[in-house]
């Protein structure tokens, strides 16, 4: 269980996954979550996404000067990256410099930076207690650019192996994931492990925020806490969600930046 901080943060980042799109087929309301969202997860290509939606979801969260991050993921579009994938470690990390080689050099074309890399989805939570993927995925940042920083799930062991290797870490949390009493995202196999309720998710966020505890999958109390909170957006709700988290978190005198 992760340890909440001492005193409620006056301001946190809100993230949302971006640019999953792909040819003509529509997934979320990009431009509408970017102009509320302080980082975009802006996907490159292997779970999600195509080479124009890449370069406008970059260019659109430039625009609205909002952080980019890299939302790298296995090599599997049909399963939309949620499938777990056993990889060589050199295949691994050629593919995680691979994608961010695609999104910094569409961030290069509209003058913006990449600043951070969220990996998505199966790798994200392998990645998380696996420490050879970690390893691959950490080896092929720092080969890319040491100074990107790592989004990874607060309190899992990545995230001091990253630190470790030399990379900044996000330590992040989710308003419309459910939680496990350890402190641990429940899968997605499982019923009930994605907040459908825009209410519940609200609570979720406001309590991480302030450092407060909320209702488990079994409900029972638990607190996580981190410098993030995600919103996923292929969530047929996002857009409402993201909005009334917003308001909430206001009311509390929190920041979004």
């Amino acid at each position: 269980m992760s340890t909440a901080p001492d005193t409620p943060a006056l301001h946190i980042d809100l993230n949302s996954d971006l640019g999953e799109s792909f040819g003509n087929w529509t997934m979320g309301n990009d431009n509408a979550v970017l102009d509320l969202v302080s980082s975009a997860n802006i996907a490159c290509g292997f779970h999600a996404g195509d080479p124009k939606v890449l370069l406008d979801t970059v260019k659109a969260a430039y625009e609205r000067d909002v952080r980019i991050g890299a939302h790298i993921g296995y090599r599997d579009l049909p399963g939309f990256g949620r499938r777990f994938i056993n990889y060589d470690a050199d295949e691994l990390l050629a593919e995680t410099v691979y994608q961010l080689g695609a999104i910094k050099a569409a961030a290069a074309v509209v003058g913006a930076e990449v600043s951070y890399v969220k990996p998505h989805g199966a790798l994200y939570n392998r990645m998380a207690t696996d420490n050879y993927q970690a390893e691959a995925v950490i080896g092929g940042i720092l080969a890319v650019d040491p100074q990107l920083k790592l989004m990874a799930m607060s309190g899992t062991p990545v995230v001091g192996e990253a630190r470790a290797a030399g990379l900044e870490v996000i330590e992040e949390t989710f308003a419309d994931r459910a939680y496990t009493d350890e402190g641990r995202l429940v899968s997605r196999r499982e019923p009930g492990a994605v907040h459908e309720d825009i209410d519940t998710a609200v609570a979720q966020a406001v309590a991480i925020a302030t450092g407060n505890s909320f209702t488990s999958i079994n409900g029972n109390p638990v607190q996580v806490a981190g410098q993030s909170i995600c919103v996923h957006g292929d969530s047929r709700k996002a857009l409402e969600m993201v909005e009334a988290i917003i308001a909430a978190l206001q009311k509390e005198g929190i920041a979004i930046c």
